[in-house]
């Protein structure tokens, strides 16, 4: 039977990685049936909404979504729609798996973290008022029913992956109240996984360590800031858009996303790299059943960046995006 997922296109250079991603797979030996959903600029400029009701029906109906960056239509803003695609099928919880890819250059080499983060609440709740002219201010929300809701879920997730230490990232030194709460429900729940060392590190301190020596960490739980940030600056550390994904988790959903896009105009049709789009379909296969072919599909993209040959321009090559996937896919073979 073939996997039923729901692919959502979000516009530009999306255009040309999804078609390099579904030929890859199929070229893997997976079959799927992609139920394809526009959305973002892809979606207006067929005249359609940034964010159709047929794609959050879709993805909640299938459970399973991959999705490239939803790009912003060109005028005045309409609201972030990659917020609040996520707000609509109540995403809490985001995995960022951050590990070395080999033959991709990085700073650091034998790098293999997770970074979870909350999705809900923080600043990233966006509520925001001006008192008076000239002064504005943001509430940054923590309630102890989502802190311990997001940090079962996150211990749950190293327990499986078979992870030995998770590290809480906070400011509560300064933020004594509602980082304070967070710290105090990642030690609640902790007790709960014994075989989980349960550690703390303060924000700063964890953002030097990892531009440092990023190899002592396991997993990082955190707020929704901190996360966004963290996730980044670990990017940054195993080698940049090349070497990221995510897994949003909401209830009964799961979505595989590429976190990085950009418009044709400025990257150029058939010209973006493939593989912030081909590595959370990795993840995707690994967490359905089709680990091998996931398997073959990474040993495949790690032969293409170790030979330094038929990749896209950002990785220092000249290749087109389908070319690089053409690679990809005879070193499948």
């Amino acid at each position: 039977m073939s996997l039923r997922v729901t692919l959502v296109q979000g516009g530009g250079v999306g255009w040309d990685q999804v078609p390099a991603v579904q030929r890859t797979i199929a070229a893997a030996g997976v079959a799927v049936d992609w139920d394809v959903r526009l959305a973002g600029l892809a979606s207006v400029e067929r005249g359609g909404p940034p964010l159709p009701a047929d794609v959050v029906e879709s993805v909640r109906a299938s459970g399973l979504a991959l999705k490239t960056k939803l790009q912003s239509p060109p005028g005045p803003p309409q609201g972030n729609s990659n917020l609040r695609f996520r707000r609509e099928l109540g995403v809490f919880a985001s995995v960022r798996p951050l590990k070395n890819i080999r033959g991709l250059r990085a700073r650091f080499q034998g790098v293999d973290m997770l970074v979870i983060r909350e999705m809900t609440e923080d600043l990233y709740a966006a509520i925001e008022h001006e008192i008076v002219p000239g002064v504005v201010q943001s509430l940054k929300i923590v309630t102890e029913a989502a802190s311990r809701r997001f940090l079962r879920f996150a211990f749950e997730w190293a327990k499986n992956a078979g992870r030995k230490t998770i590290h809480c990232v906070h400011k509560a030194n300064i933020l004594k109240q509602s980082d304070g709460l967070f710290l105090d429900a990642f030690h609640a729940v902790a007790k709960n996984f014994p075989g989980l060392e349960a550690r703390e590190i303060i924000v700063d301190n964890c953002c030097m360590q990892m531009v440092f020596k990023p190899q002592q960490f396991d997993v990082l739980v955190m707020g929704n800031l901190y996360g966004d940030l963290v996730s980044d600056l670990g990017a940054g550390v195993v080698g940049g858009i090349s070497a990221t994904a995510g897994i949003n988790i909401g209830d009964g959903v799961r979505v595989y996303e590429c976190f990085h896009g950009g418009s044709r105009e400025i990257i150029g049709e058939n010209r973006a790299n493939p593989l912030p789009l081909l590595l959370p379909a990795i993840d995707l296969l690994k967490s359905e059943g089709h680990a091998a072919a996931a398997r073959r599909i990474l040993d495949a993209i790690e032969f293409v960046l170790s030979a330094g040959q038929s990749l896209t321009h950002d990785l220092g090559g000249a290749a087109s995006t389908a070319e690089m996937a053409d690679a990809i896919i005879a070193a499948l073979k």
